[in-house]
């Protein structure tokens, strides 16, 4: 059986660590590098629902692409959420790996992950790390057919998993969409790059009021709105195959369907 030591370097290679903004926190958040791992569970948020499904499966590794411990801390008392966690995992014999904003930048990552489930060809990086480059936050690609806005939408709703607030359209119902920009999880300050890059509509999550309205009224491209664990949700499939890859037959990877964004319920006026 591969030790986790193996297991990440594997991920890392794939998602460099030197990838990562400088204000990141990612790799390895607890666990024994040299412990053999033969379950791991992959998910957007290690939060209780995902460390409680990695105990249900017996997984020795949680793979997850937002970070425990963003910002600095001094200390992880067990009675805090974050510090009963890290308890609850070490007690357990439970690694956490977390892959962000490097599994962001990689090619591919995040967003090559969302643009291929919504059926883009990736054509380049919105914003790359460098000039030509293929590494960079958010993916810039293509149709293979124009299609009114109201479609495009449509399509990306039932390329996603469901959540309650749904998948939301800003823009002329019939603007024919082929060229198409996206970023997983909240992107709304790349709103400029996507309407200079000149595409039809843009994909992102955590869109805010007046930034998107700006937008619009200065005729960028359409926009769809989602759930910011939607529009990264397609990650965790990308990054389980390529441990399947590195290790068939000897470890077992699941890919977590339990929503964890924050929203539970949504109302609609009587009428």
């Amino acid at each position: 059986m591969p030790a986790l030591a193996e297991i990440l370097d594997v991920l890392e290679r794939h998602y460099p660590p030197r990838l990562a903004e400088q204000w990141d926190a990612v790799g390895l958040v607890c666990g024994d590098p040299a412990e053999e791992v033969t379950r791991v569970l992959f998910c957007v948020d290690p939060v209780e629902e995902t460390v409680t499904e990695a105990e249900d499966l017996g997984a020795q590794l949680i793979v997850a692409h937002h970070p425990l411990l963003l910002r600095g801390v001094h200390g992880v008392p067990a009675d805090t959420v974050k510090g009963g966690l890290v308890h609850r995992l070490i007690r357990g014999g439970r690694a956490l790996y977390c892959a962000h904003t490097n599994a962001d930048s990689a090619d591919p990552g995040v967003s090559d992950a969302l643009a291929h489930a919504i059926g883009l060809t990736v054509d380049r990086p919105l914003d790359p790390q460098e000039p030509g480059g293929r590494t960079g936050i958010g993916r810039i690609g293509h149709l293979a057919e124009a299609e009114p806005f109201a479609v495009f939408v449509q399509r990306v709703a039932e390329a996603l998993p469901a959540t309650v607030p749904g998948v939301l359209g800003a823009g002329d119902p019939d603007r024919p969409i082929r060229t198409v920009a996206v970023s997983g999880g909240a992107g709304d300050s790349y709103l400029a790059r996507a309407a200079a890059e000149g595409v039809d509509a843009y994909v992102t999550a955590d869109l805010r009021h007046h930034p998107a309205g700006e937008h619009l009224a200065a005729a960028g491209p359409a926009l769809v709105g989602l759930t910011h664990w939607a529009s990264e949700w397609p990650w965790c499939g990308q990054a389980s195959g390529l441990v399947d890859a590195a290790f068939a037959g000897n470890v077992d990877s699941h890919v977590s369907t339990r929503c964890t964004d924050p929203w539970t319920v949504r109302a609609t006026p009587a009428s």
